[in-house]
């Protein structure tokens, strides 16, 4: 094993991110690659089997990248140990010691909770980050065709290539992040199997969504039914519906499913997005449903206009968080700003938001509603869900509070 620090080269506008390190005495490059953008280590340790986790830890901790050279399984158990030590408790709080006036004995009352407000989200979401760096440190190499030479390592290529892309030979050999790779194979699984939809159907092929990786995966079906349930407006069987940054093509194919709905314009601006909604689209047939690029809205009017904007106003922290985190309400407020102008007479538009942000502080209930009527907008009626997402009731959560009381709401808005 050779430890030896090196400073990666400034990346410049077009060049190919590199990853230095030395070993066996000779001074080795190979492309980088992150698909959260992640500078490459700037000090890289050869590391393999003999690497005591503890070690690993301090070392990842410190920034230094891990680069396996050993058994590929043992890298995932290392792995989980680096994950076990960085999600480990803090120690309680030591209570604190009150007197019963009553009684004149001593009794020990537990610390409360800390409220969920915005310092909270922050602190939680500066602790994820920083999970996220140390264990992303643990590196693996991967030759031109993706194949991973290490032993007993999977075969990878497919996953690979759906998240970077086919594999070229002139690219030559490359470094990506255990964690990164780990979830390339899940989103290849959950691409492979597809995700359930009930209000597509109740079993058979025909009612799967198949996510493609870097776009969001319609786990939670509480929005996915209120969309199947919401009253569609009356007055022809000839509606036109949008379906606004439509992602996997879900809500799109839902609303195609509506009585009266003949067609349906489902519009994103983001490549994978769109090659995903195109394919879902087709493989459960769809003619009837165009998929366009578009930066919200595409030319035209509609009778139902659906948009299920990211939830939480914040910066994302990477490409695939965009789907959650809608940084100055940018998204929210661009289709807000630009329904009322691209509905038809007596049509509808279809909101779909969480109050997640409200109970975080991160948005107030006041301050939607006064976007809303700045629009030019009316609320007609707002149909509820309550999630039932496992973290709802997880309560060692960080953000329990605030997951617990979510509601999910279908804002039916129409033009004053």
């Amino acid at each position: 094993m050779t430890t030896t620090p090196t400073t990666s080269s400034p990346a410049t506008a077009g060049a190919v991110p590199l990853i230095h390190w030395t070993e066996g005495g000779e001074a080795r490059s190979a492309r980088w690659r992150s698909e959260r953008g992640a500078n490459p280590p700037k000090k890289v340790v050869v590391a393999d089997d003999s690497m005591a986790a503890d070690t690993a830890y301090r070392l990842a901790c410190e920034g230094t990248g891990l680069l396996w050279r050993g058994d590929f399984q043992n890298a995932r158990l290392l792995l989980q140990a680096l994950a076990r030590r960085v999600d480990k408790p803090a120690k309680p709080k030591r209570e604190k010691r009150v007197k019963d006036t009553k009684a004149g004995e001593s009794a020990a009352v537990a610390e409360a909770p800390a409220p969920v407000f915005p310092e909270a989200f922050h602190l939680h979401r500066q602790a994820q980050a920083q999970r996220a760096r140390v264990l992303s440190m643990v590196l693996i190499p991967f030759d031109a065709d993706y194949s991973i030479p290490l032993r007993r390592a999977p075969d990878a290529k497919k996953a690979c290539a759906e998240a970077w892309g086919p594999a070229k030979e002139a690219n030559g050999s490359s470094v990506a992040s255990l964690r990164e790779l780990m979830g390339f194979i899940s989103s290849h699984e959950w691409r492979r199997k597809g995700v359930p939809i009930p209000a597509l159907g109740e079993d058979g092929p025909h009612n799967r969504i198949h996510p493609h990786y870097g776009v969001f995966s319609p786990v939670r079906g509480e929005y996915i039914d209120l969309v199947a349930q919401a009253p569609v407006p009356e007055g022809t069987d000839d509606l036109l519906g949008f379906d606004i940054g439509t992602g996997t093509g879900v809500l799109a194919a839902v609303l195609a499913l509506r009585s009266g709905v003949q067609r349906v314009i489902a519009t994103d601006q983001d490549p994978r997005a769109l090659a995903c909604a195109r394919d879902n689209l087709k493989r459960l047939g769809f003619p009837q449903i165009e998929v366009r690029e578009a930066n919200l809205f595409p030319e035209g009017k509609a009778r139902i206009i659906v948009c299920n904007p990211p939830w939480l106003p914040a910066r994302p922290g990477s490409p695939i968080e965009h789907a959650v985190y809608d940084e100055d309400s940018r998204m929210l407020l661009g289709f807000l700003n630009g329904l009322a102008a691209h509905l038809e007479p007596k049509g509808e538009g279809w909101l779909i938001l969480s109050d997640i942000a409200e109970h975080l502080g991160l948005r107030t209930r006041p301050w939607l509603l006064a976007a809303i009527d700045a629009a030019g907008l009316k609320v007609v009626d707002r149909l509820d869900a309550q999630p039932h997402h496992p973290k709802a009731s997880d309560a060692t959560d960080a953000l329990h509070a605030a997951r617990a009381a979510e509601v999910t709401s279908l804002w039916r808005l129409a033009a004053k």
